[in-house]
């Protein structure tokens, strides 16, 4: 693997994850050394990134982690909303009902795989079933659209890591869209799809809005 590839996946990795915050400066010279690599191949990286929306190098020659708003995420669960709605309706029409009737019942037992194996796990869940959508939506570019907007959406979906009672209703959402779609009714599918996002985004502001109360409180 490339060096700029290697860099760019761990740093892409620490902001998913957030190791590094947003606000967070990205010196060349300290992750270059704390990479083992030469500023050469980690400022490639950090333009990738810069270009996916997760690095934001507006304010001067050091780019820092962008910034998680709430109007940002608001932006980007409207533009999800339409895209997933649809998407899962023409899955309905087109999936392999077995591989989402696997899917619905590996839901069901969400609880048990966050109370036994966390919430790694769980996320791990949530992937195969995007790319059991994916595989099923058969379209190249349709997957290229989701694909941008989970870049940004699996950073803000972490936020809801501290309530594991929504992970758990999240689970029984994402069981009633793989059931819709094992069934074919893609308007139940997108009716389900519409109710999971509307309650993660809540989810989400009501976080950040905590947060942000928290802060604004601790530096009275």
């Amino acid at each position: 693997m490339r060096a700029s590839d290697s860099a760019y996946d761990w740093l892409r990795e620490e902001i998913l994850h957030w190791r590094l915050l947003p606000g967070t400066a990205l010196s060349e010279i300290d992750l270059a050394e704390r990479l083992g690599v030469s500023r050469t191949p980690l400022r490639a990286a950090l333009a990738r990134l810069a270009l996916e929306g997760l690095v934001d190098t507006s304010r001067g020659r050091t780019g820092v982690v962008s910034e998680v708003s709430a109007a940002t995420i608001t932006e980007l669960f409207e533009l999800r909303e339409a895209l997933e709605t649809q998407a899962v309706r023409l899955v309905a029409r087109r999936a392999d009902p077995a591989v989402f009737d696997l899917l619905a019942s590996r839901f069901a037992d969400a609880p048990r795989l966050l109370r036994e194996e966390g919430i790694d796990a769980y996320y791990a869940l949530v992937a195969e079933f995007d790319a059991a959508l994916d595989a099923a939506l058969g379209n190249a570019v349709y997957r290229g659209a989701l694909d941008g907007v989970r870049l940004h959406l699996a950073r803000a979906r972490r936020i809801a890591t501290d309530n594991p009672e929504r992970l758990v209703r999240s689970a029984e959402e994402h069981r009633l869209i793989c059931a819709a779609i094992r069934d074919g009714d893609a308007a139940l599918a997108a009716s389900a799809t519409t109710v999971h996002l509307k309650a993660s985004l809540t989810t989400i502001l009501d976080t950040l809005a905590s947060r942000d109360a928290s802060a604004l409180k601790g530096r009275a």
